[in-house]
């Protein structure tokens, strides 16, 4: 699936879904300590060539951001380290504000006021608010939807994960940028694009591997009947195929961990979105009995 086009350019390689492959670990740096609501959250400001932005295949976050003071952090001397400063900068006032304000409350103004910097320079980096709030989604998503194997392999792994989503979605400020994002793309075209096609279609492809990791199934590809190139006649293994393509692949048309994976994680969607209830430790224990042994 295409990437997301930002500021009239293409993504860095830390935008791009295809680039979305390896296990989330822990970013290289953190973000500026002064911010209230983002004072312990990871920071890392460039991917790398070996796939940074933070999945394993198939999945989460890029660190750093689409913006063009990524790049410029990385140059020597004091103009590097003042972009670099200045990007942080917004990215915790967006963070703080959107946690004091909400989402209509928030404005590229107040923003830019927050994080002492001028419009201009905002306008240089990101589109619109959202921009910059995606930017911050996909920088603590880095860690904070890290599965807590490299290649997991068990279901405790996968326990382990839920609980984390859980945490992520429910409590972490990164969650209520999440929740934002998610309800501005029901009425947003374009909001709704960038957070499936770079974020939320890499997220599950990553996760639906590791749920069928950790159930011991065969990894996506291996259905019995399929042609030696891996494409099977109706093409649903195709390079390119949709996450929702792939879901169906399996003899019944349904994918045994994609279901399960689904059957998890939209409880915690449900009761963090509409009945604006925490995500406890005891529910996702409950939730997680339903479906899986201890």
């Amino acid at each position: 699936m295409a990437a997301t086009t930002l500021n009239g350019s293409q993504p860095p390689p830390d935008k791009d879904p295809d680039t979305i492959a390896a296990q989330p670990r822990p970013a290289t740096g953190s973000r500026a300590v002064g911010s209230r609501a983002t004072a312990t959250r990871a920071a890392g400001t460039t991917g790398g060539s070996d796939g940074s932005d933070g999945s394993d295949g198939t999945g989460t976050a890029k660190a750093g951001g689409s913006t063009k003071a990524g790049g410029n952090a990385g140059g020597a001397g004091g103009s590097g380290r003042r972009s670099e400063a200045a990007r942080l900068a917004v990215l915790n006032a967006t963070d703080d504000l959107l946690v004091e304000q909400g989402f209509e409350g928030l404005t590229i103004e107040g923003i830019a006021a927050a994080a002492g910097v001028a419009k201009q320079t905002i306008y240089r980096w990101w589109k619109s608010k959202v921009d910059i709030l995606f930017d911050n989604l996909v920088l603590d998503a880095t860690t904070g939807l890290a599965w807590p194997a490299q290649t997991p392999s068990d279901v405790a792994d996968l326990r382990a994960y839920i609980h984390r989503f859980a945490d992520f979605l429910g409590a972490a400020p990164a969650g209520k940028v999440l929740q934002a994002l998610l309800g501005h793309a029901q009425l947003d075209a374009r909001t709704a694009e960038l957070l499936h096609e770079g974020f939320l279609d890499g997220l599950r492809s990553r996760d639906i591997a590791h749920t069928r990791s950790c159930l011991g199934l065969a990894p996506e590809g291996d259905v019995p009947g399929e042609n030696p190139s891996g494409e099977n006649p109706s093409g649903e293994n195709r390079p390119g195929a949709s996450p929702s393509d792939r879901d169906a692949s399996g003899p019944s048309g349904t994918d045994e961990a994609a279901v399960l994976l689904d059957a998890l994680l939209a409880p915690l969607y449900h009761r963090a979105l509409v009945l604006r209830r925490p995500l406890d430790p005891a529910f996702v224990d409950a939730l997680l009995d339903q479906h899986l042994p201890r």
